[in-house]
């Protein structure tokens, strides 16, 4: 069943790679993904397949039925892109201005697509049922995970099992992890507001810049000072924005930034620590401050008995993989919701493009992947499945 199941992802590598390079082509952004939900839709319905669109939004699921009587496995990719302007010379290169496929969803789609097409044409063989969750909103929280969940995906599920194309390690690695593999993500934003002037005349002002200059430094002694050594977190200020003419002393200056956490307790502890430093750095320029902080996603912790089961499936693939394991990334992913609810592990296969020394990093202008990382992501996928 196997072999049958590798032969037939082997025979649709070329339809994986036309369906990747259309949805390359044709991005959409989070929550914004219709004609990308719909294509996906009718993909399934030409097939025959059991399906439901607008699952949580724009979330598509399908169903393979075997059968023999098994376990019930979900296997998701997430389709969403990002705003981001290709910047690629590709025949593939997006049609849509300032919005790519920057992380690899693209290729996340096409490689369960055609698992699920090889699924169905072998459903005579199989026992159980495979839930295909096509995930929209992976890149913005709150995300399409949270509603899908609440419209029902994982009913009946016993596991789930999801991918990432790691564009930055090799093709041919599969990296893995125990416990938690990606953290959280909470985004933070703080408005300082101050008294503007004449730039000749700060005497007679409330310099914004000056004190959210201040609040960026003290930021920085949180994980520094706050946060034991053994544990991981990342405070970033990625956003200042303060427009003013040359001579113009402003009056109000906003700061953007991201948490990233794997502890709950620090996760807490940090946000209530930058509340603590602007009240403090405020109170001593004598300004008033607007804070706000939005939790995103928790962080993807990993369940040991379906990770170890993984690690065996990955020694069964015919072609010569690595395997890995991989270190916490601080990345953020809403799979995390889904490891709530069901057992499972989430993994990142190698995607390096062939010929370069270093491959772009995810969400960068010139992001791309080697689309042969889609068929071993689908044959460990598939081998995963079956098996458990």
């Amino acid at each position: 069943m196997i072999n049958k199941l590798f032969q037939k992802l082997e025979a649709g590598y070329e339809e994986m790679v036309d369906i990747r390079r259309y949805l390359h082509k044709h991005p959409e952004l989070s929550f914004q993904e219709i004609n990308t939900a719909g294509y996906i839709k009718k993909y399934y319905e030409d097939l025959g397949i059991e399906v439901r669109g607008n699952v949580g939004g724009n979330g598509v699921v399908a169903k393979i039925y075997g059968v023999k009587p098994g376990k019930t496995i979900a296997l998701r990719a997430d389709f969403d892109a990002l705003p981001i302007q290709d910047e690629k010379d590709v025949p593939y290169k997006s049609l849509v201005p300032g919005v790519m496929h920057a992380c690899g969803h693209d290729g996340h789609t096409a490689t369960l697509l055609v698992l699920a097409k090889a699924l169905h044409e072998l459903r005579d063989e199989l026992q159980g049922t495979y839930v295909m969750i096509h995930q929209h909103a992976e890149e913005y929280a709150p995300g399409g995970a949270i509603s899908m969940i609440e419209d029902g995906c994982l009913e009946g599920v016993d596991a789930i099992f999801g991918t990432h194309l790691w564009a930055t390690e090799p093709t041919g690695v599969i990296q893995y992890r125990k416990g938690p593999i990606m953290a959280a993500a909470d985004r933070f934003e703080i408005t300082i507001k101050g008294q503007g002037g004449h730039g000749a005349q700060p005497h007679k002002t409330k310099d914004a810049i000056v004190t959210a200059s201040q609040l960026v430094i003290n930021l920085q002694q949180i994980v520094s000072r706050k946060v034991n050594p053994v544990d991981s977190a990342v405070v970033t200020v990625g956003s200042f924005l303060s427009e003013n003419a040359f001579n113009i002393i402003a009056d109000k200056a906003t700061l953007i930034g991201t948490v990233r956490t794997f502890n709950e307790d620090t996760r807490t502890s940090i946000e209530k620590e930058i509340q603590r430093i602007v009240k403090g750095t405020c109170l001593t320029t004598d300004t008033e401050y607007e804070f706000e902080y939005f939790r995103g996603y928790p962080a993807v912790v990993n369940h040991e008995e379906e990770t170890d089961f993984l690690i065996e499936c990955v020694q069964d693939l015919p072609e010569p993989i690595e395997l890995e394991e991989s270190e916490p990334q601080m990345t953020g992913e809403d799979f995390s919701y889904y490891l709530q609810h069901v057992k499972g592990t989430f993994f990142f296969t190698g995607a390096k493009p062939e010929g370069v020394a270093t491959a772009y990093p995810h969400h960068h202008p010139k992001f791309d992947i080697n689309e042969k990382a889609m068929l071993i992501a689908a044959k460990t996928l598939g081998i995963a499945a079956l098996k458990y």
